[in-house]
């Protein structure tokens, strides 16, 4: 054991090959002097330089930046972690110097950024925060501590905005060229309307894999540098592409910003796919439209459904659309969201058929997730299925989303309302169902979301709640009412995707960060616009009391920067977080980068304070009880004290004087 900069360190040293010293000319042993052996007692045993002297041997991953993260050191060619104990500013301070990414915003511990695997190559680093490598702090032997990952060390620096981020939210285009197919050659992407390389900094099997995928061209068979196929020219957009493996798009990896390099185009980054991509169409559907057959177009790709842009959309591809449902000729084929603009991914984009496929996946098309759209040109398709004619559309309208609002039914050519006179959770389940919508969460009246526009369609309306269309249930003659649109029927539906809401890293099932799943993931929530309405109806769906506080914070763990839920905005008075979705909500970027969090009234403390109250009554009426028995018992007291003859005596005298009268 020994102190430095009034710090205590343990340093166990044993093995061969080094040799016993007096402490060493400045009092310290560091990192590029020892390997396997320490110190014991007053003397010190120095050991031969550690083979690697590069400082350059040092990482953060596991975040939406290369200066945030979980630190990571390079020993004996394998990456490993450092331990959290005695982890403070100045060691953070180090690292962010060495990795040129400005100053020391917090060096969190515990695992902050996820747990590492393999080897925790380092425990209780000492820097005084001047050294320019982490390698030239103190720190026990390389792999010698008494940690696990769950106590990995981590740091944020100031520059984490300004330096290696995801590319873009959206896919950007892609190609490999010089090679012998489609699916081998150069990786070339697309930026500022020209074409560019990738560098092969960092180029890896998991990049080449998304590569792969992105262009439907099966698996990654090799992911080759040093310009394989070729050098190319123009400019190089990408250097230090960093993918887990699992994403969609390249884009959506970490990298430099774009033309950020030190590289040349001897550099090149490639790739080899097996070029096989799966032969199974991709599964399809119609949504947001009267019936199954008729809707928004979208497509399942990589687990994920996703829409198709209306670039080039016409009849050809509406009628391949409609020959794979099974549903009867194409009748049109609009575009510019005509069934409302979907969410997530746009899948496909120039989509150019010639009418005559089995299937839109053996129609031409820019490569999956490849597209210069947004949600406002989403492709729908409208077939001629006998389905269609046989249910009167039906809709949900002024509401957040296509699965809540009011419930809007087409008659004689023309939308009109329902009358809320009967209404209830069986007539909403019914609409729920026929637009595939969920299950039936509330059915509120007197124009919850606003009154309509003439006509009033129906009114009386009953339901069993197992029919599958509205007008399969019991109804008055159409235009038949006696009620104004102050009474208009509305719907609360779950959604295929239901606003699910939990919190997390907080003290108790009340208070913490908010979460919200949306599209089958957890996300937590943009606090930009994060107020106390918002807080309230999350308070009121996890079933606590009211909100104290809607408090924000800045973001730091894994996937917060780039997949924050924006959107949302409350009037304080939903039931439901899904009462509050917004048509543009989705995952994104947070201006602020700051996190959504509530502290609600936990019902145990309204309970407690009940209780209280309940107690404080008790006692009340237990002294209330004690004084009327007290009262009654002076009172008959005072009775039973009276002589027995007194009445007598009195109605004698009483008698005797009326005879004298």
């Amino acid at each position: 054991m020994f102190q430095y900069n009034g710090r205590t360190k343990h340093v166990f040293l044993k093995g061969p090959g080094c040799q016993w010293h007096k402490r060493s000319k400045n009092g310290r042993c560091t990192l590029a002097t020892m390997s396997s052996t320490g110190v014991d007692g007053h003397l010190q045993k120095r050991c031969p330089p550690h083979p690697i002297s590069d400082p350059v041997v040092l990482r953060l991953v596991n975040s939406s930046s290369l200066c945030v993260g979980r630190v990571e050191v390079l020993h004996r060619h394998e990456w490993g972690t450092v331990c959290g104990d005695s982890w403070d500013e100045e060691d953070a301070t180090v690292v962010c110097q060495q990795l040129g990414c400005g100053m020391v915003v917090s060096a969190p511990d515990a695992a902050w950024f996820g747990q590492g695997c393999n080897a925790v190559w380092l425990d209780d680093v000492n820097c005084t925060g001047r050294e320019d490598t982490l390698l030239n702090c103190l720190a026990r032997p390389w792999g010698t501590h008494s940690c696990d990952h769950g106590e990995d060390a981590c740091v944020v620096c100031s520059d984490s905005s300004s330096h290696h981020t995801a590319i873009h939210t959206s896919p950007t285009e892609l190609r490999l060229v010089n090679g012998p197919n489609r699916c081998s050659g150069r990786v070339e992407v697309m930026h500022d309307h020209q074409w560019g390389t990738v560098c092969d900094d960092d180029w890896s099997f998991p990049d080449a894999s998304v590569v792969c995928r992105q262009l439907g061209c099966g698996t990654a068979v090799s992911a080759f540098g040093g310009a394989h196929f070729g050098q190319g020219s123009g400019p190089i957009w990408l250097d230090n592409v960093q993918c887990s493996g699992t994403e969609a798009a390249l884009s959506e990896c970490l990298a430099r910003p774009w033309g950020v390099n030190n590289c040349d185009h001897g550099e090149d980054a490639s790739v080899i796919c097996t070029g096989t991509a799966t032969n199974t169409p991709a599964r399809l559907r119609l949504e947001n439209g009267p019936s199954h057959c008729a809707g928004r177009v979208e497509v399942l790709y990589h687990h994920q459904w996703g829409t198709v842009c209306d670039h080039g959309w016409s009849l050809a591809e509406a009628a391949v659309v409609c020959r794979e449902l099974g549903c009867g000729t194409a009748i049109s084929a609009p575009g510019s969201a005509h069934f409302g603009q979907g969410s997530g991914r746009i899948w496909l984009d120039n989509v150019n058929c010639t009418g005559g496929e089995a299937t839109l996946s053996e129609c031409p098309a820019r490569p999956w997730g490849s597209n210069s759209c947004d949600h406002r040109e989403d492709a729908g398709v409208v077939c001629s299925d006998a389905d269609t004619l046989e249910r009167r559309p039906l809709r949900l309208a002024n509401g957040s989303n296509s699965c809540l609002g009011r419930v809007e039914v087409f008659h004689d050519q023309k939308w009109g309302t329902v009358c809320d006179d009967t209404w209830d959770l069986h007539d909403a389940a019914v609409v729920c169902r026929q637009l595939g919508c969920g299950v039936a969460l509330s059915a509120p009246g007197s124009a919850h979301f606003g009154p309509g526009a003439d006509p009033i369609w129906l009114d009386g309306i009953h339901c069993t709640g197992t029919e599958s269309a509205l007008t399969e249930c019991e109804l008055s003659n159409w235009g038949e009412h006696n009620c104004g649109h102050s009474e208009d029927a509305s719907v609360v539906c779950s959604g295929t995707n239901p606003l699910q809401v939990r919190v997390k890293d907080g003290p108790g099932p009340c208070a913490g960060q908010v979460e919200v799943l949306y599209n089958a993931t957890w996300h937590r929530v943009c606090g930009s616009s994060w107020s106390l309405l918002e807080a309230g109806v999350v308070c009121r769906q996890l079933g606590c009391g009211p909100a104290q506080s809607a408090p924000v914070r800045a973001q730091l763990r894994q996937g917060d920067g780039h997949a924050l839920l924006k959107g949302l905005s409350c009037r304080g008075t939903e039931s439901l977080l899904l009462e509050c979705q917004q048509r543009e909500m989705g995952p994104g970027p947070c201006r602020q980068g700051f996190t959504a969090g509530v502290v609600c009234t936990e019902q145990k403390d309204l309970i407690q304070s009940c209780s209280v109250l309940a107690g404080l009554l008790g006692m009340g009426a237990m002294l209330c009880g004690t004084l009327l028995v007290l009262y009654l018992w002076t009172r008959c007291g005072r009775r039973a004290g009276r002589s027995p003859d007194k009445p007598l005596i009195q109605k004698t005298e009483d008698t005797g004087t009326s005879s004298e009268a």
